[in-house]
């Protein structure tokens, strides 16, 4: 896979989550995917763990916006802003999503954030 196929995987992937689109998100993600989420130590390891933990399996929703995108033939970046809502409450955040990309999957994927405590402490 190419630069441009990286990117439109790391596209793909944002906006089906945006959509909360199940079934596009399993076919963009591996099954042994290793998911870093932002403020956390312990990473999510498989698409079930994954899974479990996504909108709609727990109390918030996230919607997002890509800002935009960069590839090259192993990984892709997007530049997301997203918003997440829970309890009646909103908080915007920027964030870039990495994404370890193979065979048109994404394999591991990181996140880093413009105000990682304000994150936790939301999502607490």
């Amino acid at each position: 896979m190419g630069q441009a196929d990286n990117a439109r995987v790391a596209r793909e992937l944002v906006d089906a989550f945006d959509a909360n689109d199940m079934a596009k998100l399993d076919a963009l993600i591996a099954d042994d995917v290793v998911w870093h989420e932002i403020g956390s130590a312990e990473a999510r390891h498989g698409k079930e763990a994954l899974q479990a933990s996504a909108p709609g399996a727990s109390d918030y929703e996230i919607t997002a916006t890509v800002h935009d995108i960069v590839a090259s033939d192993d990984h892709a970046i997007a530049l997301v802003e997203a918003t997440a809502t829970r309890g009646g409450e909103s908080f915007t955040y920027r964030t870039a999503e990495i994404y370890h990309i193979r065979d048109g999957k994404v394999t591991e994927r990181w996140a880093f954030s413009d105000d990682t405590g304000a994150i936790t402490a939301f999502f607490a």
